[in-house]
């Protein structure tokens, strides 16, 4: 008797183990994308350093690149610094990928090649990090390619 009820409460032990292991562990998952998402759109990000250079960001500074993502249509809007850029993007719990981007074509004075730095570094993206008021572009190997800022908290 002693045997069978021994054998019993293990197996219901192991059987209520695994049962609460697998369940919170899917939905994390996809809490963790959902949270990852929202805090992506909906805000103006602007850039605060281009791969290892950080990038002028005084007050009387203009003309920095800054991107906005908006979920309700999957495209991403924003400026290289001289010409307005448009496109789709599709991010996933980590993962961003950026369509092909239509810019405008001004001339674009001095500001140090800076427009065309930026469009090679978003043409790398394939990883993206949010840390509160702190966006941050990554290419496959994990490297920081874009660092954005935002006044705007997470809601």
């Amino acid at each position: 008797m002693f045997k069978k009820s021994f054998g019993f409460a293990i197996f219901a032990s192991v059987m209520l183990f695994s049962g609460c292991e697998n369940m919170p562990t899917q939905t994390s998952t996809s809490q963790i994308t959902a949270i990852n998402q929202a805090n992506l759109v909906q805000r103006t990000w602007t850039a605060t350093q281009l791969g290892n250079s950080m990038l002028n960001t005084a007050a009387n500074r203009q003309n920095l690149p800054y991107l906005t993502f908006d979920a309700a249509t999957q495209t991403v809007t924003g400026s290289d610094s001289c010409n307005r850029l448009s496109g789709s993007y599709v991010a996933g719990r980590d993962t961003l990928q950026l369509g092909q981007l239509a810019t405008t074509r001004m001339a674009c004075l001095n500001n140090n090649n800076l427009d065309q730095k930026f469009h090679e570094a978003l043409n790398k993206v394939t990883h993206y990090q949010v840390y509160g008021k702190t966006l941050k572009l990554l290419d496959r190997h994990g490297n920081l390619l874009i660092q954005f800022e935002t006044p705007t908290a997470a809601r």
